[in-house]
């Protein structure tokens, strides 16, 4: 257990630390809000769950990520969700609490991880949650075609994402896996020259008929290292809603789609199997 702390709402807290697969894993109070957690993996944060609000999200991403749940069908209609990464379970906890009775599987390979959180920051016990404990692909590989509305993917290993992840290979087994008209997701990480970032959109544009970007400008126009969510599907995206929502928030961001995102890529082809890299590990700046 690590040190004992005061909580801005007088409650006495004590933060968590546990050796996992990935390293070491914290669970540190908020002092804000009384029953909320920040999940870091060697120092660098992976998730925030409160577990009095599962649909508040804190970190940038994950709020973005959050526009995409809600929007990919209509409000508070259940959906089936694949999640790859699992970190605290945030956003299978958000899935649960906007879109009750929805059935949700998350695989995370990090066991030891999904024990901690399990034990320390557990599910509600009517969320339909299957957590699987093994790789990510070969979890996707299980999920029977066409079964999934909604597939993320939020993959870290050592803060960068899986060269195995990154493929055309691996696009086309998330949709055999997604139903028609189903969409997929994925929180990527770069920074400038933003190499990694323009081969993934070409990835998922050889894949899918539509796909968007949505980030902070800053990180589009590849000034520093941070977060970008890229979407994908078969149909017609909500572009303008989720433009809307993406401006509103505390950390404003910008989406990119069609033409203007596909010009980005700068003439980057995609990825293969063969080609496949991690992603870039973030700069020591990333999370000071």
């Amino acid at each position: 257990m690590g040190k004992s702390r005061k909580s801005r709402r007088g409650a006495a807290t004590a933060s968590v630390t546990e050796t996992v697969d990935g390293g070491l894993a914290e669970l540190i109070p908020d002092p804000d809000r009384a029953r909320a957690w920040t999940l870091l993996l060697d120092g660098a944060p992976q998730s925030h769950v409160d577990l009095d609000d599962p649909a508040f999200l804190s970190f940038e991403y994950q709020r973005r990520l959050g526009h995409v749940i809600d929007l990919v069908a209509p409000p508070g209609k259940p959906v089936r969700a694949v999640h790859l990464g699992g970190g605290a379970l945030t956003l299978a906890r958000y899935v649960a609490a906007t879109r009750p009775r929805s059935t949700q599987q998350v695989v995370e390979r990090d066991a030891p991880l999904v024990g901690l959180v399990r034990r320390e920051l557990p599910l509600d016990r009517t969320a339909r949650v299957r957590v699987r404990s093994v790789d990510a692909r070969e979890g996707l590989a299980k999920v029977p075609d066409g079964w999934a509305d909604l597939v993320i993917a939020d993959v870290f290993s050592g803060a960068r994402t899986p060269a195995h992840l990154t493929s055309t290979e691996f696009l086309d087994e998330v949709r055999r896996a997604l139903a028609p008209g189903g969409w997929y997701a994925a929180n990527l990480a770069d920074g400038p020259p933003l190499t990694h970032l323009r081969g993934q959109i070409a990835t998922a544009a050889a894949r899918f008929a539509e796909v968007a970007l949505v980030a902070d400008p800053t990180v589009l126009r590849g000034r520093r290292f941070g977060n970008a969510v890229l979407l994908a599907s078969d149909q017609p995206l909500p572009v303008a809603e989720l433009t809307r929502r993406a401006a509103s928030d505390p950390h404003p961001g910008r989406v990119e789609h069609g033409r203007s995102l596909r010009d980005s890529t700068g003439g980057a082809t995609p990825v293969t199997d063969a080609s496949a890299v991690d992603s870039p590990a973030p700069p020591e700046s990333a999370f000071t």
